[in-house]
């Protein structure tokens, strides 16, 4: 039986393969291309993003603007009810006077250690209507006139200073060979004690006074008073001498004290 043989390929003609039946069929673009075309039609449209910074810094700079219109309307306020209340009750300082002075011992001995021995009388005069002072306990300060040497230092107790009314205040002062003095301010007394006119002294009075307008308080107000023109001899023996007040005068300041400054 004859075997038949079959061609692996088909016939050739003029050297080149026969060309498929079917071809893949692919379109073009048009040119020129869209932005479309180039850059993707279904890419997503850019949005900005809103800008938090600058919403951050206009509600810090609405803040500040807020919070100095409070402040400064709390002052106007403060401002107006003061100038109603100076009209209403037209407060005055309280004054002070020396009324008496006298020195029983005034010794330095000579290991520069001062002993004194000092009393003396403080009149003070509240002239307002309606105002009463309200004082807590203040320190006396006795120093000399021109070098500011400490003599020696007291107390007095709180009180309360009514409207139109005089109070007297007695204070004294006793060290016995409790403070020593430098050399040159021992040296500076000894020459003013030995002095015939008596040596110059000054007293200061220094405390925290609260006022009271009907039922209304005040917050608490710092005073300093300073008395100068006091001429004072040492007694030769055991009775006390009685110091020149005639030129004394006392200066009344009010220290306001605002957080770290004191005016």
């Amino acid at each position: 039986m004859a075997e038949r043989v079959y061609p692996s390929a088909k016939p050739t003609t003029n050297g080149t393969a026969a060309a498929p039946t079917t071809a893949p069929t692919t379109t073009n673009p048009s040119f020129p291309a869209t932005k479309a075309q180039l850059y993707g039609a279904s890419r997503p449209a850019y949005r900005p993003q809103p800008q938090r910074k600058r919403s951050r810094r206009r509600c810090f700079c609405f803040c500040c603007i807020w919070v100095t219109i409070i402040i400064l309307t709390l002052i106007l306020l403060a401002a107006i009810a003061g100038a109603i209340l100076y009209v209403i009750y037209r407060p005055h300082r309280p004054t002070f006077t020396v009324s008496a002075f006298k020195v029983s011992s005034l010794n330095l001995t000579s290991t520069s250690h001062l002993s004194t021995n000092i009393n003396m009388n403080i009149t003070t005069k509240n002239p307002n209507k309606k105002l009463v002072y309200i004082y807590n306990p203040v320190t006396i300060s006795v120093t000399t006139a021109k070098d500011d040497i400490v003599i020696g230092n007291g107390l007095l107790p709180s009180f309360v200073h009514g409207a139109k009314n005089t109070t007297l205040l007695k204070g004294s002062i006793t060290s016995s060979n409790t403070q020593q003095l430098d050399d040159a301010s021992a040296s500076q007394l000894k020459s003013d004690l030995k002095s015939k006119s008596g040596v110059g002294l000054k007293i200061g009075l220094e405390t925290k006074v609260k006022l009271k307008l009907g039922g209304l308080k005040t917050p608490k107000v710092g005073i300093r008073v300073t008395c100068e023109g006091i001429k004072a001899t040492v007694p030769s023996g055991k009775t006390a001498t009685a110091a020149s007040v005639s030129n004394a005068k006392c200066k009344v300041d009010l220290r306001i004290k605002i957080w770290k400054w004191t005016f």
